[in-house]
């Protein structure tokens, strides 16, 4: 019965073993990734900055926005095709609903360049 360890004893070899596997991982902290400069620049002020920050998280939901109408226009398209094969539709149809998508995306892309540049 040498052999058993308390539980304090085992607590201490888990512990310890829980120590160990975590000073690697630290001791790597400094190779991580820097943050990097928003697009227009860091700014004279953290305010300024942050606000630089803000502009491009814009950008970025405005490119979302502009792919989510891209892939709405692209999937009644081809819904309209589709429905083309089975007699629903006409292939004029299915080019006025290509325009009128064309139409609508740049419509769309032109409001959030104008919505942009009024960040």
């Amino acid at each position: 019965m040498g052999n058993r360890l308390s539980t304090t004893q085992r607590f201490k070899r888990y512990t310890s073993g829980i120590s160990s596997a975590c000073l690697p991982a630290m001791s790597f902290a400094q190779g991580l990734p820097t943050l990097e400069n928003p697009s227009r620049g860091t700014g004279g002020g953290i305010m300024e900055t942050l606000r630089n920050y803000g502009y491009d998280i814009v950008l970025l939901v405005a490119l979302l926005v502009v792919a989510s109408m891209f892939i709405g226009v692209c999937y009644h398209a081809y819904g309209t095709y589709a429905e083309i094969h089975t007699g629903k539709k006409t292939w004029g149809q299915f080019g006025l609903t290509v325009a009128v998508g064309a139409v609508l995306l740049v419509i769309g892309i032109w409001l959030l360049t104008e919505a942009t540049g009024i960040l």
